[in-house]
């Protein structure tokens, strides 16, 4: 538990201090000031900022800042990434030549969005990291792979395999006490003891599971008698300059997947069709942070890459509060020649991050609410 704490907030914290370092350099690079730059979130500890004759000072709890001050670099009590105060983004009428507020739109999309293009260099990293080290992917034969298993792939709906409780990414170690190298073989042999109770040893994360199952005799067209879809997975590692292109493939490859399911998504909710996708909040990415850091440090990487994706994406969604949503009032900026109303703009994204946060409590009690058994668990452990 308290493991899986740590690498939530480490994740998390890592997600969002690249992102906020993303509008950081940007800024230095075009000349917009830059007022500070701070690891986690105020209120601060401390900071340090350069004085003109290039010696530095400290700054000591939650001081205001002098004006013309340079940027200070500060130490935050909440240690969850880190933000970016930039000169002028919130107050129009700073019109120094150093302001965010009288940059040509150009300079200030590229300001907007410089947080979700580091959020898709990092997912990079990691890939990269992943592919050179060894990340878990399907074999087939003739590939040079390590720390080979069957798992299952996909469970088929009121399928033997769902009503014994088998999951996506589960190995199965042994039937009947048989191991199995091939799938093929497995296969044949399950074929085989149709209708008979079979022994499954599976192997879930850390956990060591033995499960009880009844393959059908006469499954439906397109599905085994078990009801699961079998891969054959291995750790593959890669070449440097071979990882660091498979880590930019994949990370494209992820993005699109992933803008085809928000597409979806959208497209549902028009039509007024039920929605496909799962969606997750604080709790229900904690749950799958403790479940990758259970399977080990290479899991951990994928998740990492996948999550600061999807930040990325979010951010750059046209929503209100959201760093597409800034870069929409640009474009309409554009499109009539004169800015938006700053009072006016500042309503709609405040409406927006209080849409988004309601959001974000209703997601958080269905989390609760779909894992309420493993937190019941947990307090049961605490109280006794």
């Amino acid at each position: 538990m308290i493991l899986t704490i740590i690498v939530f907030v480490i994740i998390l914290g890592l997600l969002i201090f690249v992102h906020e370092f993303g509008h950081f350099m940007s800024s230095r690079k075009l000349g917009v000031k830059v007022e500070e730059f701070g690891f986690g979130f105020p209120p601060r500890i401390f900071g340090i900022y350069q004085k003109k004759d290039g010696s530095w000072k400290r700054v000591i709890g939650n001081k205001e800042l002098e004006k013309g001050q340079n940027t200070v670099y500060s130490l935050n009590w909440l240690p969850l990434g880190g933000f970016c105060k930039i000169k002028g983004e919130e107050v129009e009428k700073i019109q120094d030549k150093d302001s965010f507020a009288i940059q040509p739109a150009w300079k200030r999309i590229i300001i907007l969005s410089a947080g979700v293009f580091m959020n898709f260099v990092l997912a990079i990293i990691l890939l990269t990291i992943g592919f050179k080290i060894g990340l878990p992917q399907a074999v087939e034969e003739g590939d040079s792979a390590r720390d080979l298993k069957i798992q299952i792939a996909q469970v088929s709906k009121d399928s033997p395999a769902e009503s014994s409780g088998l999951a996506i990414g589960d190995q199965i170690v042994t039937l009947n006490g048989e191991e199995f190298i091939e799938i093929e073989d497995l296969q044949d042999k399950i074929k085989l003891e149709s209708g008979k109770e079979i022994d499954l040893k599976i192997k879930r994360g850390n956990e060591d599971l033995d499960v009880k199952v009844i393959p059908r005799n006469d499954p439906p067209e397109g599905e085994g008698a078990l009801g699961v879809a079998l891969a054959k997975t291995g750790i593959v590692s890669y070449p440097l300059f071979q990882s660091i292109w498979m880590g930019i493939t994949t990370t494209f490859t992820i993005i699109v997947a992933i803008l085809f399911a928000f597409y979806d998504i959208i497209h549902n909710l028009i039509i007024q069709k039920p929605i496909s996708a799962e969606f997750a909040g604080p709790v229900g990415i904690a749950v799958l942070t403790g479940q990758v850091t259970r399977m080990g440090f290479v899991y951990i990487l994928q998740f990492a890459a996948v999550l600061s994706i999807n930040l990325g994406i979010l951010n750059i969604l046209p929503f209100p509060a959201l760093d597409g949503g800034r870069i929409l009032f640009l474009l309409i900026e554009k499109i009539r020649g004169k800015k938006v109303s700053q009072k006016i703009e500042n309503t709609i994204h405040t409406v927006g991050f209080f849409l988004l946060i309601l959001l974000l409590v209703v997601v958080t009690f269905k989390d609760i609410f779909k894992f309420k058994d493993m937190f019941l668990g947990i307090w049961d452990r605490i109280i006794n």
